[in-house]
């Protein structure tokens, strides 16, 4: 029996969304590589988005990262998976359609959330000068 997935998978093509589904029982979403900049994808993805989540499974070349970078911005809370690029290659051509049903639910089971690399705002020296913490009367300027 097949592991079900609670979230819709993202891929390139028509031949991942095969591969996927060989591999797991899950909602399969196809952007058409480079297309879903111009096709209306985001639109369509916002709804599986808001209420199942996403797995962004991209290609392991070149253009299936920046396909997932452009999608990251739209979706900053779904998951990638990554096929590695020998898992992913076969005779010469990058994808997930080349990969293994193990090699994709070994992915799958791997997703995970983005790191957001950005500073943080609020620092500790920032707060120490408003004075929220380090001050008798800190937690009354917390209160205000």
């Amino acid at each position: 029996m097949k592991k079900k997935i609670k979230e819709v998978i993202v891929v390139e093509g028509k031949d991942d969304i095969s591969a996927v589904k060989n591999a797991v029982d899950a909602e399969v979403f196809q952007v058409n590589g480079h297309a879903v900049r111009k096709n209306k994808s985001i639109e369509l993805l916002k709804l599986a988005y808001e209420n199942k989540g996403l797995i962004i499974l991209t290609d392991p070349d070149y253009a299936g990262e920046e396909i997932r970078k452009y999608l990251c911005k739209h979706f900053p809370n779904a998951k990638n998976a990554y096929i590695s690029r020998v898992s992913g290659t076969k005779d010469g051509d990058v994808g997930v359609e080349n990969a293994s049903p193990e090699d994709i639910i070994a992915a799958l089971e791997k997703a995970r959330f983005s790191l957001d690399n950005s500073e943080n705002i609020f620092d500790l020296n920032l707060v120490m000068d408003y004075g929220l913490i380090g001050k008798n009367n800190s937690s009354d300027l917390r209160a205000e």
